[in-house]
């Protein structure tokens, strides 16, 4: 099938727009052309967008179109987003954008606020209301998954009474380095991977104190050289202790992730969960479904915890619903061989469903990511001087 203009509007009217409307249909999208396995669109905001702003617009609409296409097998080999003002002067160009003299939009929060980690454009935290619904399998495969789209990748083991890291990622064999005082970070599966288990005894247990959590916690963040990272994937301890809100003081999330399983009362845990990211001033970028259902090897499904559960809170509660992922054999297996890179091929997923659902669950977490910095920036306090 042929790269249309029918094929994008339709796809870009799935992007929502924070002041109203779809990109389609409230008239933002103001031109297309298409040349073969090339598109080109441009993109008109209302006021003054911010450079940050249309960026992370111009990221989702990239994201949004390759995604669609690659699932209905239609080429889409460049794509070029540019945005005019009201004159249809070009203001900005991202991607493959023909060259031309674009004029900078003038705002005064153009400069990026930073997460408060250096190099770190992006902290998504992921969390739980109850510990045993696979918030850490969602983690390792959430970060997994955006490595293999082409992002610079961090994962950050913030359950520091339970990490699950050494195993996940298959860490055992290696040795934790620190150069100049800061760890550095174990490259493996195409992520950056810092955990405490790497740095006590595996047999030991690890009780701390609410101080002892927060220093613990804001040591392994702080005295690590993370370098340059799209996004840094943080895996919470379950509940709503210390962690989380040592965290939300200190850093400048994206948003949360928050984990469930379909039946209720994983869903009244997760509620707590999602209220404390709310009162703490954490956008929840969306719930994702763990364990929706079973994969037999036989290749039937069987909703053992009662499927869509989680979904229904979502809508419930006006949050977006990130995707379900089930479970099999497989799953269970590349995560104690620690290997989720498996999790991504069906010979080695026991099929189909994992690696949809997986990639699926990280196109909705980038879209939400988008999103929300594009809010994000948009409230950001101005300072004027006259």
């Amino acid at each position: 099938m042929p790269l249309t203009k029918p094929f994008i509007q339709d796809t870009l009217r799935q992007i929502e727009l924070p002041s109203g409307g779809d990109l389609v249909t409230s008239g933002a999208l103001t031109w297309v052309a298409v040349c073969d396995a090339i598109a080109n669109l441009r993109v008109h905001l209302p006021g003054e967008p911010d450079q940050r702003a249309m960026k992370n617009l111009a990221a989702l609409i990239d994201t949004t179109l390759r995604g669609e296409a690659a699932a209905q097998n239609i080429p889409l080999e460049r794509l070029g987003v540019q945005f005019v003002n009201h004159a249809g002067d070009v203001i900005a160009s991202f991607g493959d954008a023909p060259p031309e003299t674009t004029k900078p939009a003038a705002d005064p929060r153009n400069a990026d606020q930073g997460s408060g980690i250096p190099g770190v454009k992006h902290i998504i935290a992921v969390g739980a209301g109850k510990g045993g619904v696979g918030k850490s399998t969602v983690s390792v495969n959430l970060a997994t998954a955006l490595a293999m789209q082409g992002q610079s990748v961090g994962l950050l083991d913030g359950d520091i009474y339970g990490p699950s890291l050494p195993t996940l990622l298959g860490l055992d064999p290696l040795e934790q380095t620190v150069v100049d005082g800061r760890l550095q970070p174990f490259l493996v599966h195409g992520i950056k991977a810092v955990t405490l288990g790497k740095m006590v005894d595996p047999d030991k247990p690890l009780i701390w104190r609410g101080p002892m959590a927060h220093g613990a916690f804001k040591q392994l963040y702080e005295r690590t050289s993370w370098g340059e990272l799209d996004t840094l994937v943080i895996d919470l301890p379950p509940g709503t202790g210390d962690v989380p809100l040592t965290m939300a003081q200190s850093l400048r999330l994206t948003g949360a992730v928050v984990v469930c399983t379909p039946q209720k009362v994983a869903q009244d845990d997760a509620v707590r969960a999602i209220k404390m990211f709310q009162q703490l001033g954490v956008e929840v970028l969306g719930v994702v479904e763990n364990m929706s259902y079973f994969v037999g090897d036989d290749g039937k499904t069987y909703d053992i915890f009662g499927r869509g559960g989680a979904e229904q809170m979502a809508q419930r509660l006006g949050l977006p619903f990130l995707g379900s992922v089930p479970i099999n054999t497989a799953l269970r297996t590349n995560g104690d061989q620690g290997d989720p890179t498996r999790n991504f091929e069906p010979a080695t997923a026991g099929g189909e469903a994992l690696p949809e659902s997986l990639r699926a669950v990280a196109r909705n977490v980038q879209s939400q990511v988008a999103l929300a910095s594009m809010r994000q920036a948009r409230s950001a306090p101005t300072l004027t001087i006259s």
